[in-house]
């Protein structure tokens, strides 16, 4: 069994999804295992790690929208609002998608789907650098 460990970075400029799949293909294949499990992790408690379609960016535009909605920024009972209005609607989104995503390798390759991408999902409105770990366990 071997491992190996990367850091990538991802610039963001506010709020929408930012997909780096060919970052995750590029380290797996690099690594030059076969088999195995990987595992993204974003280091950040205001955004998020969805897999979603990736060959229509409406699909990008409407998740964004949709979360917009379900956690305006014009929530005036939040306790937490020392860093922006912004913030706490951040860290609620986050808490509602995930953090981690564990993905099979096979063959050389992350097994997503046809129209699946990884994608970071930036949810503040000022431009941040969000750091993804990625671990592969495997052979």
């Amino acid at each position: 069994m071997q491992q190996a460990i990367h850091s990538h970075s991802i610039q963001t400029q506010g709020p929408g999804l930012y997909e780096f799949s060919r970052a995750v293909n590029s380290f797996v294949a690099q690594t030059g295992m076969s088999t195995g499990l990987l595992t993204v992790f974003v280091r950040h408690t205001s955004c998020s790690l969805p897999i979603q379609e990736n060959a229509d960016p409406d699909v990008q535009v409407d998740l964004d929208g949709f979360f917009k909605r379900l956690v305006p920024e014009t929530m005036d009972w939040l306790a937490h609002t020392l860093e922006g209005p912004d913030d706490m609607p951040a860290h609620i989104k986050a808490a509602l998608t995930q953090t981690s995503i564990g993905v099979p390798v096979s063959e050389g390759r992350p097994v997503f789907g046809s129209w699946q991408g990884i994608y970071l999902f930036e949810h503040r409105r000022r431009p941040h650098r969000r750091e993804i770990v990625l671990h592969l366990i495997g052979e």
